[in-house]
């Protein structure tokens, strides 16, 4: 990530040339994102219809939400950075670390979810392990929100700050604005709606800059051709093992790193149980419709990579700065320049695209950005109302008073979002920070949700006892390899602390059951699988749904092209 001095030095290299038609382009998209959040307001009268969208959407809008939420500033810059860093390894994180995830929180998770009607995943923890472990999650779920919409932010202002070089202030200030004012007006329906527009201005944007970029290299052929002469190699060709990604020099511990700490571990604990992402299952008006929620959503997720991972790719062997920049790090690791991975993108937008799509191109970053930050910030203001505020401190007031703080926790968490906004500047690569935030918060509560959902002797001691601990064991592993105690390079540090953090949650979380009292087995009813009836967990209108609506069947196709996209990529 660049710190504040680099703005100056790197604002001479990366300053667009923008006509006209660009800021018009990007004026029209702020028009209509502002417009969607004012017919959404109309809709609402209610704290279900600001938080829930009052449960009323169809699969394919929440769909595409779902997916877009996840394709924010972090995603794209990231995962761009990943493909200049790493090459084809960086597809693990949609092949690997993604698409079984989003399959398995469609068919298993999703029913328990809809099915109990919570409102959100820290309630669901509160129905099965009490106040204890809820309070866990619910604090950790908003810390997490507010610093991950904070980098959205940071992203979006040092973007516009060094393209347009708008100050950064401003940038930050203009694009929370933005955000918070949609929101505030249309809650939860108006962040989906915009997700889903933005959906398609983010593709419109980076598909023109994939094919443009692999035109100027010299096509599929040329781009081999540079990357296998490039510094890493070869070896940024083949997906597997994925040595540099993961930190590991041995191929098979490597290979256990990702599917085990990304594959699994991560990728579980972020998919299904992440609230940003169940928030949009649960805005729908089915069972059947929230299963296919993330389902549908996995379609597109398959083949994001090739317009965010292979523009990255081009941008380090096709712009100057880029390919000097790797050279020096792989010669020098603790190289320290203006240019950094997470610039990638930014360096061949400014290389490719002429006036007119390089405005298209802007408002696809700006609607990446927003995508993200309305995500965390939705979600935050749901947890905080019902989860935080109305649990522990004003309860049984009237449904008006939870939507007024609901409005009022979205005004402070964006506040607080940029204040934060610059906590990631000391990271070169954007998910190195995000997968040390997942490490921390995801990966034991994935641990202490799989365990409580499949078995019910699990106490709620036990529930809270395995989440700090698993907590407390990644913040562990991060310091030992941050002060050198050992040392993975690549995002290694952040698979084992999630892998860790695991198996401490699981252990803790048996132990502790052992000794204490479980819950009378009739309380369990929705909550753990053995107890819940069938006619709980599904929708009693699926016998009679066409095929392409039926979720199994559509997750079983899916999962045969992933498989598919890895055995022939990879």
């Amino acid at each position: 990530m660049l710190a504040s001095t680099t703005y100056t030095e790197a604002a001479s290299t990366l300053r667009l040339d923008a006509a006209p038609v660009d800021y018009a382009l990007v004026a029209l998209y702020f028009v209509f994102v502002l417009g969607i959040g004012i017919l959404a307001r109309q809709r609402i009268s209610s704290s279900i219809d600001f938080f829930l969208s009052g449960r009323s959407l169809p699969a394919w809008v929440t769909g595409l939400a779902f997916i877009s939420a996840n394709l924010g500033a972090v995603e794209i810059m990231g995962m761009s950075a990943n493909g200049a860093q790493y090459g084809f390894p960086a597809f693990h994180y949609f092949w690997i670390g993604a698409v079984p995830a989003m399959l398995f929180l469609g068919v298993v998770m999703m029913p328990f979810y809809y099915g109990s009607k919570v409102r959100s995943v820290p309630e669901f923890m509160r129905r099965r392990f009490g106040t204890g472990a809820h309070l866990v999650n619910a604090l950790s779920f908003a810390i997490a929100q507010v610093l991950i919409a904070g980098v959205n932010l940071y992203l979006l202002g040092s973007i516009v700050n060094i393209l347009l070089g708008w100050p950064l202030w401003v940038s930050v200030v203009v694009a929370a604005v933005v955000v918070l004012s949609y929101i505030t007006l249309g809650g939860l329906s108006a962040a989906i709606y915009n997700e889903v527009l933005q959906f398609f201005v983010i593709v419109a944007a980076l598909l023109p800059l994939t094919i443009v970029g692999l035109h100027r290299i010299g096509g599929w052929d040329g781009l081999r051709a540079q990357v296998s002469g490039s510094p890493g190699g070869a070896a940024q060709l083949d997906s597997w093992p994925g040595n540099a990604l993961s930190g590991f020099t041995d191929n098979f511990l490597s290979v256990i790193g990702i599917v085990f700490g990304l594959g699994f571990v991560l990728s579980f604990g972020y998919w299904t149980t992440n609230f940003v992402e169940v928030q949009r299952a649960l805005a729908t008006h089915s069972i059947s419709a929230a299963r296919r929620t993330p389902i549908i959503g996995a379609y597109p997720k398959m083949f994001i990579p090739l317009i965010v991972v292979i523009p990255g790719m081009i941008s380090a062997v096709l712009v100057p700065q880029m390919s000097e920049y790797k050279q020096a790090v792989t010669a020098d690791p603790d190289f320290k320049g203006d240019t950094t991975y997470t610039q990638a993108l930014l360096y061949l937008m400014k290389e490719v695209l002429p006036n007119g799509l390089l405005g298209v191109g802007l408002a696809g970053l700006l609607a990446a950005f927003m995508a993200g930050m309305a995500a965390n910030i939705s979600a935050f203001n749901t947890v905080f109302s019902f989860d935080l505020w109305q649990q522990y401190i004003r309860k049984d007031r009237p449904d008006g008073y939870y939507l007024r703080i609901g409005r009022l926790a979205t005004v402070g968490a964006t506040v607080v979002a940029i204040f934060t906004a610059f906590i990631a500047s000391g990271f070169s690569n954007v998910m190195d920070y995000l997968q040390t935030l997942f490490s921390f918060f995801n990966a034991p509560l994935f641990a202490t949700f799989i365990l409580g959902m499949f078995w019910k002797r699990m106490t709620p001691a036990a529930g809270w006892a395995g989440l700090v601990s698993g907590t407390g064991s990644a913040i562990i592993v991060f310091i030992l390899n941050e002060i050198d105690v050992f040392s993975l390079s690549g995002q290694g540090a952040s698979f084992v602390a999630a892998g860790v953090a695991f198996v401490v949650d699981i252990v803790v979380s048996v132990v502790v059951t052992m000794v204490t009292e479980p819950r009378p087995v009739e309380d369990l009813v929705g909550l753990v699988y053995s107890e819940t009836p069938k006619s709980v967990r599904t929708d009693p209108e699926s016998g009679s749904l066409p095929w392409y609506q039926r979720p199994v069947l559509l997750a079983g196709i899916a999962l045969v092209m992933v498989i598919a996209l890895n055995i022939f990529v990879g």
